[in-house]
């Protein structure tokens, strides 16, 4: 994933952590230094954070190894300033699996804060709960009451928390899966208004959550109606087959005549029908202003390829396609180049397939 650095392997599942989390490292260390100018309590704050994280990975964890038993791999979890995220193959289409993996990571951090207290009763006797400054109490204290605050968090009713598909799940027990995102969504949308109006009284930062709430819960619902539309056709129903390639060593002024004389941004680099990668127009961009129209186009392509087969379910595809590092989905066949997915013609096959059906009243 670009921008992130691997970090390792942990039961099959590579953890990365984006660039952007040093943000909030240095963000950390320079509070507490400048609080109390001290180097070793700007070590014990970012060594905090450290701890948290490390218990956001468990989370994480926690719903990917819940949905390994219904068969559903999880690509990789990466860490962010705003928490850990997840990404499953595809998102169970059960309601009881769903709930199961949905409530795994709160069950996860509720799990450590019990271990954490047992721990502490055993070294000092039953402990007393912080007050709201936490800034005073033990380092286990802290992260026992850290843990309970991400369980509860992760347990409100709203996309993308946990406690959205939680509710989803419950919801879909007796409606379809498009209604009950939709009434889930609603729910969630609408505490994103309390969130947002609290903030602007209170404290800003519930405006950031109330915005990441709001377009969680709209992205959610707009995921779900698209994999209803795509339920029951295969790859080959939607994917591009009329596309232009490139050679390893041709050079980035062949990709820039090819994006004039047509419509494609981004083009497969094959060498002998083998696919090697992808040059995303973002990438050629970067390369003719780096290196100049003659550099060859393996040196700026894509390799993180997510392939799929043309017989693949749509629907349960439709998710990589939105997540592909690539941006561009190859679709093989027998390890040939058969066809190309991307969120646009995904977009463009879905308002197609809406005006037909009004056309014939399907």
């Amino acid at each position: 994933m670009k921008w992130s650095w691997r970090l390792g392997r942990v039961a099959g599942i590579d953890i990365y952590l984006h660039a952007t989390f040093l943000i909030i490292v240095a963000w950390v260390g320079m509070a507490q230094w400048m609080a109390e100018h001290s180097l070793a309590a700007a070590l014990e704050g970012v060594l905090f954070l450290l701890a948290i994280f490390g218990c956001v990975v468990l989370h994480e964890l926690g719903h990917a190894l819940t949905a390994r038993r219904y068969g559903i791999r999880t690509r990789d979890i990466t860490l962010w300033p705003i928490g850990g995220v997840a990404r499953l193959e595809r998102f169970p289409e059960l309601p009881r699996q769903e709930l199961a993996v949905a409530i795994a990571g709160p069950l996860v951090n509720i799990a450590i804060a019990g271990l954490l207290w047992a721990l502490l009763s055993a070294l000092e006797g039953a402990p007393e709960v912080p007050e709201a400054n936490l800034t005073n109490a033990p380092f286990l204290d802290q992260l026992l009451v850290v843990n309970l605050f991400l369980a509860l968090f992760n347990l409100l009713p709203a996309f993308p928390m946990d406690g959205g598909r939680i509710l989803r799940a419950l919801l879909a027990i007796r409606r379809s899966h498009v209604r009950a995102t939709e009434m889930a969504a609603q729910v969630g949308q609408g505490m994103a208004l309390i969130f947002g109006l609290l903030g602007l009284f209170t404290n800003p930062f519930l405006v950031f959550i109330a915005f990441f709430v709001w377009i969680g819960a709209r992205s959610e619902a707009a995921m779900a109606q698209m994999q209803a539309a795509f339920r029951g056709m295969p790859v080959s129903r939607a994917m591009i087959t009329d596309f232009q390639v490139l050679g390893p060593r041709d050079p980035l002024a062949r990709a820039v005549e090819l994006t004039l004389a047509g419509t494609q941004m981004d083009f497969p680099v094959l060498e002998a029908q083998r696919l090697l990668g992808v040059l995303r127009q973002t990438d050629l961009l970067k390369g003719l202003s780096q290196q100049g129209p003659e550099a060859p186009s393996e040196g700026w392509m894509c390799r993180q390829l997510e392939t799929v087969h043309p017989s693949d379910p749509l629907d349960q595809v439709a998710a990589a396609v939105q997540q592909a590092a690539c941006r561009t989905v190859p679709v093989l066949q027998d390890g040939v180049l058969v066809g190309l997915l991307t969120p646009q013609n995904l977009g463009e096959f879905i308002q197609l397939e809406s005006a037909l059906r009004g056309a014939t009243g399907g």
